[in-house]
């Protein structure tokens, strides 16, 4: 697995170390990316690793890598009725291992995300997901 010890299935912030899984995880969304697709994508994580902006989180699975893993980015707007930080985040590229799947992997990335956007007095919340992951969504992302 690389460094660092965490307990699996606990959510923490993505390590420099993570990023081999990191790739592999988020290339199960794209499908069959070639070397350099793989290759861009590896440095925009490695960027997103070290911005402030943005939080990585990440799910351990003991000896076996990443279980799963989740992006939370915060955009800043001009304020205005129902944004009066301007502070929107936005939550992409949630995904889980299929070995790991229906352990509530991605329910623990998401309130770990909901939770650093709270932190950050972000007003709203924007989620990018596939339609078949709307049920979990749902029962996640309170609803206004």
């Amino acid at each position: 697995m690389g460094q660092g010890s965490a307990r699996s299935g606990a959510v923490r912030q993505a390590r420099e170390w993570d990023l081999v899984e990191l790739v592999r995880l988020q290339a199960l969304l794209s499908g069959d990316l070639d070397g350099d697709e793989l290759d861009a994508l590896a440095v925009a994580l490695w960027e997103q690793l070290a911005a402030d902006h943005v939080r990585v989180l990440v799910v351990d699975a003991g000896d076996e890598g990443l279980a799963a893993c989740g992006i939370g980015a915060i955009d800043r707007r001009p304020p205005r009725p129902g944004l009066p930080g301007g502070r929107t985040g936005h939550v992409t590229g949630v995904v889980t291992d299929p070995g790991h799947r229906r352990h509530g992997h991605s329910r623990t990335v998401i309130g770990g995300l909901l939770a650093w956007f709270r932190d950050h007095d972000v007003s709203r919340v924007e989620l990018r997901a596939p339609v078949q992951s709307a049920p979990l969504h749902r029962a996640v992302i309170p609803s206004r």
